[in-house]
């Protein structure tokens, strides 16, 4: 028995090595598709939340193309969401120490949408409550606001979370519902990823997708904003 159970983690990490192997030469692919030249490396291990998407974001108005080291899933997430939405081909390859290795190659500028007045509609809540008063009175009126939102025309094309306003997407199971629903109907619900981890939340999102302050920040830059 012992002999089995000894033979199947080796064959796990086999396996596990022949995955990295097979990430890394995608990698390679990458390298040689963009002419054969090694890109420039971004070391952005260490850095705090956005500056690993800033830093990502120059290189690649700058050369197309960027090879980026983070060192956690959150940073590594945020960073190939922005190459994604840049218009990029994006390889992440988890290396040791939960350090991560992104190749950002193949760089199109992408075209945002916009609407008819050529502005996002951005709905940004940053209490889990609305208005001043009665906590118990702001948690009626902000689950109301947000199931409302399912009913207008046009429906906003983005909602984000900051600050209290991301227990909402965590906790409150009729918000939770309300958000799916408006998922399904093309909005983009984006929660604060600093705030987040403040409120040891981070495992708890169920619906839409961790954000960065860069992006928040460009999406409320852009966009026609009404505050919560």
């Amino acid at each position: 028995m012992r002999f089995f159970i000894v033979l199947f983690y080796h064959i796990q990490f086999l396996l596990n090595k022949l995955i990295i192997k097979i990430k890394n030469v995608n990698i390679i692919l990458t390298v040689l598709k963009t002419g054969g030249h090694f890109m420039k490396k971004i070391d952005a291990r260490g850095l705090d939340c956005p500056k690993p998407v800033i830093k990502t974001k120059k290189e690649l108005e700058e050369n197309g193309e960027a090879e980026v080291l983070v060192d956690n899933e959150v940073a590594a997430e945020n960073v190939k969401k922005l190459g994604i939405k840049m218009g990029a081909k994006v390889t992440k390859v988890k290396e040791s120490e939960g350090n991560y290795r992104l190749v950002i190659a193949d760089f199109k500028k992408a075209e945002k949408k916009r609407n008819k007045e050529g502005k996002e509609k951005v709905i940004f809540i940053k209490s889990n409550l609305l208005g001043e008063g009665e906590a118990e009175l702001g948690d009626i009126l902000i689950r109301g606001f947000i199931s409302t939102l399912k009913e207008i025309d046009p429906l906003p094309d983005k909602i984000i979370f900051m600050n209290s306003g991301v227990k909402l997407p965590c906790e409150n199971e009729e918000v939770i519902n309300s958000l799916k629903e408006l998922e399904k109907n093309g909005v983009e619900v984006l929660t604060c990823g600093t705030c987040l981890d403040y409120y040891n939340l981070t495992d708890k999102l169920k619906t839409g997708n961790i954000s960065n302050m860069y992006e928040i920040v460009d999406s409320l830059n852009q966009g026609e904003v009404l505050e919560i």
